[in-house]
């Protein structure tokens, strides 16, 4: 079975996540739900982006990540985790913000 495997950093906190291939895979409904929900537009820091781009909304889901890992819910973590993959397929690691301006994770491809 395929994965992808990548570092999150919180901080000064590192955490390994992998994605296994059929976690995307059940995933695409509820990733197209979060675009359709993504479309009508976020507040990234300071500014509204009234149609999030691909980057953006993996920043977005990062964010969400970032809250599923502190929380300890690994089925929300799988998912955001699936839903970046399935977005930045390169990805290497991922510097999550958190001031709460999703705009400033940085994603390593």
């Amino acid at each position: 079975m395929s994965q992808t495997a990548f570092d999150v950093y919180i901080e000064a906190d590192r955490y390994r996540v992998v994605v296994e291939h059929a976690d995307i895979e059940r995933g695409m409904a509820m990733f197209a739900a979060m675009d359709k929900d993504m479309d009508r537009g976020r507040r990234m820091g300071p500014e509204f982006v009234h149609r999030p781009d691909p980057r953006q909304r993996s920043q977005i889901a990062a964010e969400r990540l970032m809250l599923a890992i502190e929380r300890q819910n690994t089925a929300l973590q799988t998912a955001m985790a699936a839903y970046i993959v399935w977005r930045e397929p390169g990805i290497k690691a991922l510097h999550i913000d958190t001031t709460g301006d999703p705009s400033l994770t940085e994603i390593i491809t």
